[in-house]
């Protein structure tokens, strides 16, 4: 029955919502109503309708309340992590101590780059065989149109926005993070 109950912010920094509605208080998630004696109308003194002052969460200083709440839920983070955040360092390092070089010299840090560019370049030949066959499918898959299902034009179409938007990034970090355009 909340719903009868108007959703209007109130407090004592904002605007007083003043209603003739039945007051209907509700859970903890929903609008806050309280209800004093007064007039809800000033030209109808002689009859005493109750002021019904609605605050709602949701409206007008809940802005402030859920600021407090993510600086408390940071700050719980925080806490957390100052007292766990070893230990978990900790226990990475030794479930993946066989990938750790002892001593870490920035010889043995070059030879591991090396290692590293060389295994990439070794694998060109076959990252090129499975680039032709993903081409070869799309070919396929565009040739013939009729066979294909919603789901894989979805899909098709969300990688394709997907890369025009990691190009967007790429443009306005390629600007200096501007929208507008370069700096000339």
């Amino acid at each position: 029955m909340t719903g009868s109950v108007p959703r209007v912010a109130a407090s004592w920094s904002n605007p007083v919502a003043i209603c003739s509605h039945k007051a209907i208080l509700s859970s903890h998630d929903g609008p806050k109503a309280s209800v004093f004696g007064g007039s809800a109308t000033p030209d109808r003194q002689h009859k005493q309708t109750p002021l019904i002052i609605i605050s709602d969460s949701r409206f007008g200083d809940g802005m402030a309340s859920k600021l407090k709440q993510l600086q408390s839920k940071a700050t719980l983070a925080s806490e957390f992590l100052s007292k766990h955040g070893t230990t978990y360092y900790k226990q990475l390092l030794e479930q993946n101590k066989q990938y750790i070089q002892e001593p870490a010299t920035v010889e043995k840090c070059n030879e591991l780059s090396k290692q590293l560019f060389y295994t990439r370049l070794a694998s060109l030949p076959t990252r090129n065989e499975a680039f032709w066959k993903e081409l070869n499918h799309v070919k396929y898959l565009w040739k013939n149109k009729k066979d294909l299902h919603v789901e894989q034009v979805g899909i098709a179409t969300l990688f394709g926005l997907e890369c025009f938007a990691w190009f967007c990034v790429g443009e306005i970090v390629g600007r200096g993070f501007t929208f507008t355009g370069y700096y000339v």
